[in-house]
């Protein structure tokens, strides 16, 4: 290819420019000094070391770039160097679908938990080492089948999508179960078992962050929330990853729409095994946890307190009542007796005044015939004169109460003559007329 030379003129200079006349120095040159220079830079240092080793530029370039490779895998040896298994550096690069992505750059023991910074280092090595034209340097005869299995690894694991996709269906990442007898051998094992397992399932968890199993300290507020969390767990879990590849021709759209429908029910029945499979590790799990036999434990115990306790005070409450009922019944019989005694004593003290007044009565009648009948000594009272008398000793009487009767026999008492007695039975009859218990002159023998 012929150059091309093309002359361009100076810029002409501005009017009154006059740099050459007002020049003026303001210093001096030191004096020059001699020295000795050395060629430097990464081209002499490559030409010195082919110098130096006898080697021609090929074979510089190719342990050059071994020693690259090398230095970058001393780099990464720390979290992203795994042995390379041989059955997975034969593995056909188009059955990439099946292969374990994470595996394939190196990064097994990080899976969902490797970083995008880690997933590039990882692939940055595995170019280094796989890469054809690194592999033909070295004279190596494997084909390119595993570089593209790294690059359609890296792919998937550098696209959000594919990269959830495949974590989803990614069985490698899961911990198995442990046993009962295993779980059970110590205190501690049941947690330091059972803890990755569900560490692991927290992956597909919409809800972050995932409550903890925790250990035998845990609360029961703690426990009830881990297992109600787990028992109505929500995954984000699709099974896309492996679905049947829809066939991407246009013409055949009766087999393309059967396919989707047969990817679709098997995700569905992919997604209900799975949430049988996480309810039935819940199950196991909450079956072995010695913790809820406590609580339940526990639980009891408070029921039993709470029940005796309400015994107890039913108990109280029941001796409380018949020690009332006992003493209501004690002060009723006690007022029963006293009432008793004192119906029994005011039937004796009736006896007593209905006797006083029988006595009173016959002192009142022997009193007027004592003195024969209120009629002079030598008179002979005849019948007529008596039941006039008697007659009206017994009305009067039946106007007097039990006290009044007492007084007139007391007035009565001692008496002998017709005239004394006369005129106190006299008195006795001017009083109940004056009260208006008798008619005045109805007592025709007592009032004259």
């Amino acid at each position: 290819m012929a150059n091309a030379q093309i002359s361009l003129p100076l810029p002409v200079l501005p009017e009154g420019w006059s740099a050459p006349n007002d020049f003026k120095a303001i210093g001096a040159l030191s004096t020059p000094n001699q020295r000795n220079l050395e060629p430097v830079g990464p081209h002499f240092l490559a030409h010195a070391r082919r110098k130096r080793h006898k080697r021609t530029f090929s074979e510089d370039e190719r342990i050059q770039a071994q020693e690259n490779v090398k230095k970058v895998e001393d780099e990464d040896a720390d979290d992203i160097s795994e042995p390379e298994d041989p059955l997975m550096l034969g593995r056909e690069a188009k059955d990439w679908k099946a292969q374990d992505h994470y595996a394939v750059l190196g990064l097994s023991k990080h899976r969902y938990r490797a970083t995008d910074s880690q997933i590039k280092r990882a692939h940055r090595k595995k170019v280094l080492r796989h890469h054809p034209d690194k592999r033909a340097a070295t004279g190596s005869s494997e084909d390119d089948s595993f570089f593209k299995c790294i690059q359609k690894a890296f792919e998937v694991l550098t696209d959000p999508i594919k990269r959830r996709q495949f974590d989803s269906v990614d069985e490698h990442a899961n911990v198995d179960p442990p046993s009962k007898k295993a779980a059970a051998k110590s205190p501690s094992a049941f947690y330091k078992l059972w803890g990755p397992v569900f560490e692991s399932e927290a992956r597909f968890s919409k809800t972050q962050p995932v409550p903890k199993l925790g250990n035998d300290k845990s609360s029961k507020e703690e426990v009830e929330e881990f297992y109600n969390f787990w028992f109505n767990f929500d995954s984000w879990r699709s099974f896309e990853y492996q679905d049947e590849d829809v066939p991407d021709d246009t013409e055949n759209r009766d087999q393309k729409r059967h396919v989707e429908r047969k990817n679709n029910n098997a995700r569905k029945k992919k997604k209900s095994e799975d949430i049988a499979r996480l309810r039935q590790l819940v199950d196991d799990c909450l079956a072995g946890d010695e913790r809820i036999k406590k609580f339940k434990k526990e639980a009891r115990a408070g029921k039993d307190k709470k029940r005796l306790e309400r015994e107890a005070e039913e108990r109280r409450v029941a001796e409380q009542a018949k020690k009332a009922k006992e003493e209501k019944e004690k002060l009723l019989k006690e007022k029963e007796e006293v009432e008793k005694a004192e119906k029994a004593e005011g039937k004796k003290a009736k006896e007593a005044a209905k006797n006083a007044a029988k006595k009173n009565k016959r002192v009142l009648k022997g009193s007027v015939k004592d003195v024969n009948y209120l009629l002079p000594d030598g008179q002979e009272a005849g019948a007529k004169r008596v039941d006039e008398v008697l007659g009206d000793v017994e009305a009067v009487t039946a106007k007097l109460d039990n006290e009044e009767l007492a007084v007139l026999a007391g007035k009565l008492a001692g008496l002998q003559l017709a005239e004394e007695v006369g005129a106190v039975w006299k008195e006795e009859v001017q009083r109940l007329e004056a009260d208006g218990k008798l008619k005045t002159g109805e007592m025709k023998a007592l009032g004259s």
